[in-house]
């Protein structure tokens, strides 16, 4: 009987707090080794905080910096698929006006080596009345991110041509989860990951790297 009132309980308190019992639906949808997520299910928990709890950066900025991991995206590029062999991080530092995506594997050879893309982030004014959201991205250099050697990092990058502006809105941000939406239309969800750290992740301007003079 105490389970069954226990049950109630949290019943109740999700009825009267839908928000707060969409995005206990939604982090659980997409923890690792959740079942198989329905895509609409994800758009009507993600359409729900954007309205109930939208971002500001002009609040919650800070809560930017870290390291995130694509736990779901709308689209269907296989860079952008979440499986479990693969982590699609994206590490953030806003203060610096740095982030990178990092593609690597799972498991002992995901250190040795990612695929990367660093980029320049600014954060966009919005207008009055609106709530900041928007971060222009710049893409400067991909390619071949390795081990650290000591207090450096090999990597092999080059050049990249950003022909066309590219920005996300961050229309959900809390300290566990992260909604945003591309340029292009994509819808995406991130976790933190909080055993990683963006230190160890993100190169540093002094570490050593090669640019492909073609790029």
């Amino acid at each position: 009987m105490a389970r069954g009132a226990r049950e109630r309980s949290v019943q109740d308190a999700r009825e009267a707090n839908p928000e707060v019992a969409a995005r206990e639906e939604l982090l659980a949808l997409l923890q690792p080794g959740a079942q198989a997520v329905d895509p609409a299910r994800v758009r009507a928990l993600i359409e729900t905080l954007e309205r109930s709890q939208p971002a500001d950066l002009n609040r919650d900025r800070d809560l930017l910096t870290g390291v995130w991991e694509l736990r779901w995206s709308s689209s269907r590029l296989p860079y952008l698929a979440v499986a479990p062999w693969l982590e699609n991080l994206q590490i953030l530092d806003p203060g610096r006006g740095r982030g990178m995506n990092l593609l690597r594997l799972t498991g002992p050879l995901g250190p040795v080596a990612g695929i990367a893309v660093q980029a320049e982030l600014t954060l966009v004014s919005a207008s009055e009345g609106q709530p900041a959201q928007r971060v222009g991205v710049r893409f400067q250099r991909g390619g071949w991110l390795g081990p650290r050697l000591g207090d450096r990092r090999l990597s092999l990058l080059r050049q990249v041509n950003q022909s066309f502006p590219a920005w996300l809105d961050i229309t959900v941000l809390d300290d566990r989860l992260r909604v945003c939406r591309g340029n292009a239309g994509t819808l995406f969800a991130l976790l933190r990951r909080t055993d990683l750290r963006l230190e160890d992740l993100l190169p540093d301007h002094t570490e050593t790297h090669q640019e492909n003079p073609g790029g």
